[in-house]
């Protein structure tokens, strides 16, 4: 791995100069604004039970489907298609390098990109002057569990880069799957087809897997290691399995 950080700074480098960086975040930044400032507006017209915090991280699986295929469709499928994936292995590098160099690149602005929304409640905090509204443990909570699910969003983004050479097709690909991982196992929870006692060891499988409760339990402080397992083994095996697409498309080729 002695050549990771070399290529991590050569990919924040490439992503910094991409013009779908930028679109990412002018989108996102653009959508978790207007999100941000309609939350404000049902705040002045009444008082609500939940914090300002709690309500924003509800809708982090909006710009979270937006942003992540357009930070990550082109760091596989991109040197695909031109080719350039070859030329880099034959230099002394391997693939297991390049895979997280490229994935570390685009978590570091996806991270960036959450971090800079911390200046909505800063100016809210420094303009309001309630403190109430600026509760602590949503908002930590909440940062902390976007740092955290966004490891395996990145992730399921540079599998899916890895499974095509067309750039949109990985963008579908990836938002795809983030969609099915966000809402498709909260769906199949509250299904009827895993009520049947043969299916109770699936049923709490996916009862753990629901990201919209981990949502919820961070931003009220609870914090489940269980809950930090299943983030963490699926960006590992989804990185295992880009780091494998790639070599088994370059033994193909």
């Amino acid at each position: 791995m002695k050549h990771f950080f070399t290529l991590l700074s050569h990919e924040i480098r490439m992503l910094l100069v991409s013009a779908s960086t930028y679109i990412a975040a002018t989108l996102f930044l653009g959508f978790t604004g207007f999100i941000f400032t309609s939350i404000l507006e049902i705040y002045s017209k009444a008082p609500q039970e939940s914090s300002p915090a709690e309500d924003f991280f509800r809708f982090f699986w909006f710009p979270v489907l937006l942003m992540v295929p357009m930070l990550t469709m082109k760091s596989l499928a991109e040197e695909r298609r031109l080719g350039t994936i070859e030329t880099l292995l034959t230099t002394p590098v391997t693939t297991t390098e390049v895979v997280l160099a490229k994935y570390g690149a685009a978590y570091f602005l996806y991270v960036c990109l959450w971090g800079s929304t911390a200046a909505f409640f800063f100016v809210l905090g420094k303009f309001s002057g309630d403190a109430r509204l600026l509760d602590a443990g949503p908002l930590l909570g909440g940062y902390l569990f976007i740092a955290i699910s966004g490891l395996l969003f990145i992730a399921l983004g540079i599998f899916a880069s890895s499974l095509s050479r067309n750039q949109a097709v990985a963008a579908i690909l990836c938002a795809t799957m983030i969609f099915g991982v966000i809402f498709g196992l909260s769906w199949l929870a509250g299904s009827s087809a895993l009520n049947r006692e043969v299916l109770q060891p699936v049923r709490l499988a996916v009862d753990y897997a629901q990201v919209l409760v981990h949502r919820d339990d961070f931003t009220h402080g609870i914090i489940d290691t269980r809950q930090l397992l299943f983030y963490l083994s699926g960006t590992v095996l989804a990185l295992i399995f880009s780091i494998l697409g790639v070599e088994a498309k370059l033994l193909h080729s």
